[in-house]
């Protein structure tokens, strides 16, 4: 006899599985953060600021979760940097959107941090998720070359 309880967990987890497995399969990147010690008022700006973009979903998974979902897609690098409190931005058009916004709040919010991220199947630590970060964005590179000349 099976247990109810148990039977309904597990569909609950394959339901969460699929989402993350979905938002995978549109994202062009991932960017793990920690963001262990903010406040209400800082996970609320952070939250909106990114939901503004359009482009940016962030969300708190569990680590299992994710590493489940992201077997067999080109996000399964970031497997190794699952570990304690994980948040997960996804960007959907621009592959450097949600590391630059995150980068952005870094200043008023010290405590958050870079775990890793993952674009175009390479997946990058905490320090060059930071560079990447800072790199200006395809709009304002275009902008640059027109005004140039």
């Amino acid at each position: 006899m099976t247990n109810p309880n148990l039977e309904r967990n597990r569909a609950a987890k394959h339901v969460v599985v699929d989402e993350i497995k979905e938002k995978l399969s549109r994202s062009k990147s991932v960017v793990l953060v920690n963001a262990r010690g903010l406040t209400v008022e800082q996970d609320t700006l952070l939250r909106k600021t990114l939901r503004k973009t359009g482009d940016i979903d962030y969300k708190v998974y569990k680590n299992s979760m994710m590493s489940l979902a992201v077997e067999g897609t080109d996000f399964e690098g970031i497997k190794e940097y699952l570990a304690g409190p994980t948040t997960v931005a996804f960007s959907y058009e621009d592959a450097t959107a949600a590391a630059a916004q995150i980068n952005k709040l870094l200043k008023a919010m010290p405590i958050l941090e870079f775990k890793a991220s993952s674009m175009d199947g390479n997946v990058y630590d905490a320090a060059k998720t930071k560079l990447i970060a800072e790199i200006p964005s395809k709009d304002v590179l275009l902008s640059s070359l027109l005004g140039s000349l």
